[in-house]
């Protein structure tokens, strides 16, 4: 940490100034500069200065894992070239035979990594309702290495109470927690605070926040976790690029005022539409009416930008709904400034089984919004004309 810093700096403050002092760099640039180099000149043979192979490491993705890791106050911070590449090599530290018990409400692509790709290499996965810690309890096992959890889950917006369930890891030694926390962004939700071993985001989402990237975090306090993961990286090398490293680090200087602005309007919207004759149902934790909303009040910050809710209807209307949207972009991803809506159970979670999809309430009529930066009224305004066009009220 610079000197000129206190010794306990607020968020907003980390996200400006860790990783990105001026002094690491000859030329004392204010902005870190886009180390593009793939290889660096040795002093000797297997004598450098930090740096050998851009795989390996880079100066300008070093500045933003240090910087990202003091957003979730941990001791480390590690890039990946996705999301899914961060889940992957997670996963990775995990041998066949190895056994992961799963939320089974999650990120589409998630479910369908553990269903039909580590599967292939004998990680077996048990999916369970991890609302109910003692789901999770039970069904852990001698070859159990993983727990991983989404909370928010995508896109039912369920959350799992951390804490708790991180009492029960750590009654089993050899395994981790792993909180995947993308929804929420370090700006609202701690998870490594709250007892997990490790979080992970999709930064392509909230944390970058502009839909340029493409980008997975992970961070973690503990030693062995970490060099496990850093050896991984490099000997798997799912790398992002220097300059994608460089926009998440640019991005993460206005995480704290986006994600305000984000969970004001999406609270908004979301009590718009919870009066609003053509939707059934709202899902959003800020929401009084949120089954969790005392979990939500106690684990987190704040709500985040997003939120799902239930159409009066079918397909037809879902469709109908979101080809009528204008200001409002029929798309998927979330966390970026612009307001997106799409329907899971044909877009992000196509992968899930119908029967799965039907457990756990994907159905024809949920659709989920990711609350933007535009004006919030505008926001109303197309979601409500919409609405009208596709279910006449």
């Amino acid at each position: 940490m610079a000197e000129y810093l206190p010794t306990d700096p607020h968020f907003a403050t980390r996200a400006i100034c860790e990783g990105n002092e001026p002094e690491q760099w000859n030329s004392r640039a204010v902005v870190p500069p886009i180390s593009l180099a793939t290889t660096f000149k040795q002093d000797g043979p297997a004598e450098h200065r930090g740096f050998e192979y851009s795989r390996s490491g880079n100066p300008t993705r070093n500045a933003m894992e240090k910087c990202y890791a003091s957003l979730e106050k941990a001791k480390y911070g590690m890039a990946f070239a996705s999301g899914l590449a961060a889940t992957t090599t997670i996963v990775h530290m995990l041998s066949s035979g190895d056994h992961i018990v799963s939320m089974d409400d999650l990120y589409g692509g998630t479910n369908r990594y553990l269903t039909k790709v580590a599967s292939r290499m004998g990680i077996e996965t048990t999916f369970v309702d991890a609302v109910n810690t003692q789901h999770v309890a039970d069904a852990i096992k001698d070859s159990t290495r993983l727990v991983w959890v989404e909370t928010p889950t995508n896109p039912t917006m369920k959350l799992v109470d951390i804490a708790a369930v991180a009492q029960v890891v750590k009654e089993h030694p050899k395994v981790k927690l792993v909180v995947d926390s993308t929804f929420m962004s370090p700006y609202f939700q701690q998870a490594l605070a709250l007892g997990a071993d490790i979080v992970m985001h999709s930064a392509t989402k909230y944390i970058n926040g502009h839909s340029d990237v493409v980008m997975g975090l992970v961070a973690t306090n503990q030693d062995d976790v970490h060099d496990s993961l850093r050896f991984l990286q490099n000997a798997i090398g799912p790398v992002p690029s220097p300059f994608d490293c460089y926009l998440v680090n640019r991005s993460i200087k206005t995480l704290a005022v986006r994600m305000r602005q984000h969970s004001t309007s999406a609270l908004e919207v979301a009590r718009f539409l919870e009066k609003h004759p053509a939707v059934e149902r709202v899902l959003h934790p800020g929401l009084e009416s949120h089954p969790q909303y005392a979990l939500a009040r106690r684990q987190t910050s704040g709500p985040s930008g997003m939120l799902s809710f239930y159409i009066r209807g079918g397909l037809a209307e879902s469709r109908a709904f979101l080809q009528a949207l204008k200001l409002v972009a029929l798309a998927e991803s979330l966390g970026g400034y612009e307001s997106l809506a799409e329907l899971p159970s044909l877009m992000t979670h196509a992968a899930v089984s119908e029967e799965e999809r039907a457990r756990l309430g994907i159905s024809d009529s949920l659709l989920r919004v990711s609350v933007g930066l535009e004006d919030t009224q505008d926001i109303i305004d197309d979601l409500d004309r919409a609405l009208r066009s596709a279910v006449p009220v």
